[in-house]
């Protein structure tokens, strides 16, 4: 099953390491994608991310490095002509970006975001819903 993996899913996954979110990344059924500015994104928490979790900074950023290498990264130009379509379909203005790579890519979004869920144009998976499904 190919999916986009939003921000919110890789950080409740460095934050909790042992949890089904990670068993989830690393399962091989799941072939993940996400547009590259979600690494920013985590550089950007970091900080929140190892208050809240049991990793010491060299641990994440190992553990970051083998989450990114479960996951196909796309640069914006790559999904940028999606990005009107996305605008119009996405219910938040900050998912933009993945709804724009989901419909470049037709595959649907991992997220735990429940808003995403109030459009019927890409299908979104929560966690719950993946562990039933893989």
């Amino acid at each position: 099953m190919e999916l986009i993996i939003d921000a919110n899913i890789l950080l409740s996954a460095l934050i909790s390491t042992n949890g089904k979110t990670c068993d989830l990344i690393f399962n091989d059924r799941l072939k993940l994608f996400a547009p590259d500015f979600l690494l920013d994104e985590l550089e950007k928490h970091k900080e929140e991310i190892l208050s809240k979790s049991t990793l010491s900074e060299s641990e994440f950023e190992l553990f970051l490095s083998l989450i990114s290498s479960r996951i196909e990264f796309f640069s914006y130009s790559e999904f940028r002509r999606f990005i009107s379509i996305s605008k119009d379909i996405s219910p938040d203005p900050n998912d933009t970006e993945y709804f724009a790579l989901a419909l470049r890519l037709n595959c649907g979004i991992w997220s735990n975001d429940k808003k995403l869920k109030e459009q019927d144009q890409v299908k979104v998976y929560s966690t719950s819903e993946l562990i039933k499904i893989v």
